[in-house]
């Protein structure tokens, strides 16, 4: 079957000129003249140096790479002896067996995380003997890997941001860690998030502060490239002042119009835009922009130079894991979210290898035409028959009567549904849910579709099995319109503002303010990370104790690290102007 590759427009070269309305292409400014791109500028600034190692990312092309800068080499007439890292993998099979209890067996979409280190995919001994040749001008080992060769030279890290990586993978054009075959785009997807991307990301983190050069390879034909220290000192100044993550927008079978009719400069030829990756850190990256031109970073790597700043009281527990996440589930003229629950915290601990589970709130940005959630069981709930409703519902493909077992509510704007882990869910149609969560985000166990097909034709998966596992089936009834359905409480107020106060579930790790006001307020992080997101009014300007100044428009996401202290936020609106925002409680 042919492969639906499902894109974002590409980053551009150089930040577009700003329209009114929500940014796409959110962007970090670090000075003049500090980003630079093209093989000529890259490859004459590489062979000042006898001896280069260039390790980087799963994804990453490198013999064009390699490719690219021989061709500045041969030019020189300068002499090179390559080395590259995948002559030294462990045999593929071994690598299968090495990697076998982290994959999931049989399972499509859950495995669990790998915490073997880099190495174990090498021949290290091997590796470490291939040292720098004197008889050649310049000695490059390169790949995945790289640093672990010992050598002593310039240090390169060629990073690749993971929406590129999973585009790659849709269309065939990427391997695994270790894995010379190519896999259908799901499994490359589960091999990534379970194996590769804990196993890099660990290695990344062991040498940033080695590193004298930082590439971004997404465009394979035009390397965008920062000093090593430059993007640590920006990171740096990043962690003390506000900032947004590139916002990554994907289709899906429910998928709305929301977004495509409030984001300007999207790709028109997909059939919807059903989420908005506001801020799901360990697939979106951060925009850095200098003279206009504009460099991609992992958001693991802020992590990685400066998590202290980032979270402040919650670092100790976190270490270099971001907490929260906010994204956006669009229905607007399009379907109900699968009826769904997420893993209990010792479920997630013992099957996937996570700290901490996925439980989720629902913050209803827009609605139209009577919108619904589905949320909590009815009073009068029978597991086993639901149980044996969904599995005849699956087995013989017919329609499963989701309103008799579970509530429908009224969704109106402003609202905030609760969603604890192990409760029965879904949105219904034409909602805009700013959902509000902790980062895991994969976690979802499906128990009904509505017969649905995925974007390839195929059958969604379902996990009947795991979410009975899970779910409370004492929420219910009377528990759900008592606990799950917020109701703010006035905190403090001011001339022209309000805090208030949107209690979460009590098993819920973080809570959630939202501030409403007219001209101005000032926040305090109290040594807090803050997550933000303007859920009412045109346009913000923040200003920081550090001098940074910042735009945010409607339904924009941000973070203010607990390192920033205090902002000062002004209205620029012509009516009242809601902040909505999470922490760690």
């Amino acid at each position: 079957m042919k492969r639906q590759v499902n894109r974002q427009t590409p980053l551009p070269l150089r930040k577009p000129a700003r329209s009114e309305g929500y940014d796409i292409y959110p962007s970090f400014n670090v000075g003049e003249g500090l980003i630079n791109y093209g093989y000529a500028s890259l490859a004459s600034l590489l062979l000042k140096d006898k001896t280069i190692i260039i390790d980087g990312y799963a994804g990453v092309h490198w013999d064009r790479l390699t490719d690219a800068i021989s061709r500045w080499t041969g030019q020189s007439g300068i002499s090179v002896r390559w080395i590259h890292t995948r002559d030294f993998l462990k045999p593929e099979k071994e690598i299968e067996e090495l990697t076998v209890p982290f994959t999931g067996g049989d399972d499509p979409l859950f495995g669990t995380r790998c915490n073997l280190p880099l190495s174990d995919f090498f021949r290290i001994p091997e590796m470490q003997a291939a040292w720098p040749d004197p008889g050649h001008d310049v000695n490059i080992i390169i790949g995945t890997g790289a640093f672990l060769a010992g050598w002593h030279g310039l240090k390169v890290y060629a990073d690749l941001p993971k929406n590129e990586l999973q585009y790659r993978a849709r269309t065939g054009e990427m391997t695994n860690l270790g894995i010379r075959q190519t896999y259908d785009s799901k499994t490359a997807y589960k091999r990534s998030y379970f194996i590769d991307w804990p196993v890099l990301n660990r290695h990344r983190q062991s040498f940033i502060n080695d590193i004298d050069i930082f590439i971004d390879t997404q465009r394979p034909g035009e390397p965008v490239w920062i000093e090593g220290k430059i993007l640590r000192g920006a990171l740096t100044e990043m962690s003390r002042n506000l900032f947004r993550v590139r916002p990554w927008f994907e289709p899906g079978p429910w998928g709305g119009s929301w977004i495509r009719d409030h984001s300007k400069g999207l790709n028109e030829a997909v059939p919807n835009y059903a989420w908005s990756f506001e801020l799901i850190t360990p697939e979106n990256g951060l925009l850095l922009e200098s003279s206009s031109l504009l460099l991609e970073v992992s958001f693991d790597c802020l992590m990685s130079v400066a998590a202290e700043n980032v979270l402040g009281d919650c670092h100790d527990r976190f270490g270099t894991e971001f907490p929260i996440r906010f994204d956006f589930l669009d229905t607007f003229n399009g379907g109900n979210l699968s009826i769904q629950c997420h893993p209990r915290p010792e479920y997630a601990r013992e099957n996937f290898g996570e700290a901490f589970t996925q439980e989720e709130c629902y913050y209803i940005l827009d609605t139209k035409d009577n919108a619904t959630v589905y949320l909590g069981f009815r009073e009068d709930i029978d597991p086993a028959m639901y149980r044996q409703k969904l599995e005849e519902s699956e087995s013989k493909q017919t329609p499963f009567d989701a309103d008799s077992y579970i509530m429908k509510h009224p969704a109106a704007k402003h609202d905030l549904f609760l969603v604890p882990y192990g409760t029965v869910h879904g949105s219904g149609k034409d909602n805009l849910v700013l959902e509000i969560s902790t980062t895991p985000y994969i976690f979802t166990f499906k128990m009904y579709d509505w017969l649905r097909m995925d974007l390839n034709g195929r059958p969604r998966d379902l996990n009947i099995k795991r979410a009975m596992d899970n779910l409370f089936f004492e929420r219910k009834g009377r528990y759900v319109t008592e606990k799950l359905k917020s109701e703010p409480v006035l905190l403090k107020k001011g001339k022209d503002w309000q805090l208030w106060h949107m209690p979460t579930h009590e098993t819920h790790l973080y809570d959630v303010h939202r501030y409403r006001f007219r001209s101005s307020v000032d926040i305090e992080t109290g040594n807090k990370c803050l997550v933000m997101n303007l859920a009412e009014g045109r346009k913000i300007i923040i200003e920081t104790k550090y001098g940074i100044t910042g735009e945010i428009n409607y339904a924009e996401t941000f973070v203010l690290p607990a390192a920033a202290g205090k902002i000062r936020v002004t209205n620029l609106s012509d009516r009242e102007a809601m902040l909505v925002m999470a922490f760690i409680k």
